[in-house]
């Protein structure tokens, strides 16, 4: 296959991806810090984050079936304009006693928004893209999201420490507005789909559709899903919760070693994602248990450090490596796990197949933060008690994953 990777349209996706997730980051680090900063409390930083991922969650098969029935080009115009207008909307509402308040509802709004926004997105890569382009595309836009990913935490933090909230808000909005603009300019073939049934018809047909290609005709794709949540309930409570309130309540940090933690997890991803592009056609399924296995093992280092007689600063340079490595893994595994799926999926039904894997590995994650938010509250002064039971349960899953993956591949699956 000769196809061009980088066409306009690529190009274009590209420079959006890295204008919206540059305002996402530096927007999400900055709330973070002030419900730390206001709460003092994993739990309630665990319940807010938490209470945003549902909507995303009951919302995300919707949003497929808009991004397989609507001009995909301007659902992500209009859902940047939104998300832009919401953040104004909020920053000029904030104040002191209501911000916990204003800050939920611009989560909730923002996760809304995103349940819309991922699918489209994802699908417009395997519309752009063909064959082993696919897996190196979505490897590229992991490593766009990595290289925003790296600035934006470390400039978020220092912006945050200096001048506030509300400044570090508004920078976001110009961000969502600006990825709005190029995405004006990205031309996707549409035709409108002609159906003469009503709204909730073609919902329902489309979502058992996309079900029964799920459950019943790429059953391969469901275990693949199931087995990737489980290990995310575990992974993702660790990395999501416990990174900040670690670095913030235990190790007694500001928010510019989180910023620079965010920083280096961000260049573990660009690693993950580099390395899965030039695996391509190299790493095959069956190995993808060792890869699971890795993130529990890597997990080990971070809480075996408490154990020892150090200072702050050794035991958070050893927890930000084990849990770059294990950012790494999880890049490589998401890379390979995503483009098989869009390449066995049909154009018509990509959009609500990527809802569906994104709503069924985010399915547990707030279940997840929520337990590990507990779970650090009370062993906060000893959280090994936390980190190294994890790393033995997610080594565990993902051996005990081999049979699965070996059999995917010799069912030509691979």
């Amino acid at each position: 296959m000769n196809q061009k990777l980088f066409t306009g349209n690529f190009i274009l996706l590209i420079l959006g991806q890295l204008s919206s997730l540059f305002g996402n980051f530096i927007l999400k680090l900055a709330l973070s810090m002030y419900v730390l900063d206001a709460t003092g409390s994993a739990a309630v930083f665990a319940g807010i984050l938490s209470a945003a991922v549902i909507p995303t969650i009951i919302l995300s098969p919707l949003g497929g079936i808009l991004a397989d029935r609507a001009d995909r080009r301007n659902v992500m115009v209009a859902l940047d304009v939104l998300t832009g207008l919401s953040v104004l909307g909020a920053a000029l509402f904030l104040t002191e006693r209501n911000s916990i308040t204003v800050i939920c509802v611009l989560l909730v709004i923002l996760s809304i928004l995103g349940a819309f926004e991922t699918p489209t997105v994802q699908a417009c890569i395997p519309t752009m893209l063909e064959g082993d382009n696919i897996m190196k595309g979505n490897a590229i836009v992991n490593q766009t999201a990595s290289f925003s990913y790296l600035i934006a935490p470390m400039l978020g933090g220092v912006l945050y420490s200096i001048i506030g909230l509300k400044p570090v808000m508004y920078a976001s909005v110009v961000c969502f507005f600006l990825t709005a603009l190029f995405e004006c300019f990205i031309k996707l073939h549409y035709k409108r789909p002609h159906s003469a049934q009503g709204i909730f018809s073609i919902i329902r047909q489309d979502l058992s559709e996309s079900v029964r290609y799920i459950f019943k005709e790429q059953t391969a794709i469901a275990k693949m899903l199931l087995l990737t949540a489980l290990s995310r309930f575990f992974v993702m409570g660790v990395i999501i919760v416990g990174l900040p309130f670690i670095i913030r309540a235990v190790l007694h940090l500001d928010a510019k070693y989180y910023g620079a933690a965010e920083s280096a997890l961000a260049v573990a991803v660009i690693l993950g994602s580099t390395a899965a592009g030039l695996l391509t056609g190299k790493l095959k399924i069956h190995r993808l248990s060792v890869v699971l296995a890795f993130l529990g093992i890597f997990m080990l280092p971070a809480g075996a450090v408490f154990f020892l007689p150090v200072n702050a600063m050794v035991q958070y340079a050893v927890l930000v490596l084990s849990f770059c490595c294990i950012q790494t893994v999880i890049s490589i595994f998401s890379i390979f796990a995503v483009s098989l799926i869009q390449q066995r999926t049909p154009n018509h039904l990509i959009g609500k197949i990527m809802a569906y894997t994104s709503a069924i590995t985010l399915c547990v994650q707030p279940v997840g933060q929520i337990v590990y938010g507990f779970y650090f509250d009370r062993f906060s002064h000893a959280v090994y008690l936390v980190l190294l039971p994890t790393g033995l349960i997610v080594c565990a899953i993902g051996l005990s994953s081999a049979k699965f993956f070996r059999d995917m591949a010799q069912s030509g699956t691979e």
